[in-house]
């Protein structure tokens, strides 16, 4: 093979001795991929932890691992919260599929005033498996957490434990270049594409969260997310 397989399993499989691999796992690994015994992989359980294991056993229908040592998590060394305006849905796809491969650690879709779009708990479903997939095909180990419909009103608490909380406007901080030396847990706000409402800034203001942007030109908001969290995440340099 010319590169490893990464396999999204539970905590609980991470921490077994053997384990077993049935239904769409299974024929992705062993008839699309073609793994055969004593082929190795990588198994992730999402939180971060990763371990080698090695193909014991294949049968008709399912296989057998053997977990071994430990693997590199090959997540990035900063942590990452994207709270962002729900674009439509088709776009909010892609910007999950690009923020698990980049690694972000959480991404919470808001309902602002110029944005009131919620997707249903069908959509919801449809994107954490986006992410599990992207999570396996970018070799990482910590799987985003996702929620949908969040209110503006929540953004203090799922910024909440982040060192510093930034929103994304079109208009420059008077302060200059954000200074990202010694931070490791960011939250970024990404509002939509026609911008905040005057009534949204003065809540920010009120909050005491500050004002980044990306330039002057208008991006997407699924554009201005996948940037703005690269951005942060690759700045520190290095991974675990």
């Amino acid at each position: 093979m010319s590169a490893i397989t990464s396999l999204l399993v539970s905590v609980e499989e991470l921490a077994s001795e053997r384990l077993e691999i049935s239904g769409e796992p299974y024929r992705h690994l062993f008839r699309a991929r073609r793994l055969a015994c004593g082929d190795r992989l990588r198994l992730v359980d999402g939180e971060g932890r990763a371990r080698w294991a090695r193909v014991a056993e294949v049968g008709a229908k399912s296989a057998w691992l053997e977990p071994g040592a430990t693997a590199p998590s090959q997540d990035p060394v900063r942590r990452v919260r994207l709270l962002v305006a729900s674009p439509r849905f088709q776009r909010a796809t892609w910007l999950v599929e690009k923020a698990t491969e980049l690694g972000v650690a959480e991404i919470h879709f808001l309902s602002t005033e110029r944005t009131p779009r919620e997707y249903g708990e069908g959509n919801s479903r449809r994107l954490e498996r986006i992410a599990r997939s992207a999570l396996e095909q970018s070799q990482g180990s910590l799987l985003p957490k996702l929620s949908c419909g969040c209110s503006f009103d929540e953004i203090p608490r799922l910024a909440a434990g982040c060192e510093v909380t930034w929103y994304l406007d079109t208009t420059p901080s008077e302060e200059g270049p954000v200074d990202t030396s010694g931070t490791d847990s960011t939250a970024l706000v990404v509002g939509p594409e026609g911008g905040w409402s005057e009534g949204e800034r003065a809540r920010f203001e009120a909050w005491e969260i500050k004002s980044w942007s990306l330039g002057a030109r208008v991006l997407r908001v699924e554009t201005a997310a996948v940037v703005a969290a690269a951005w942060w995440l690759t700045s520190a340099g290095g991974e675990g």
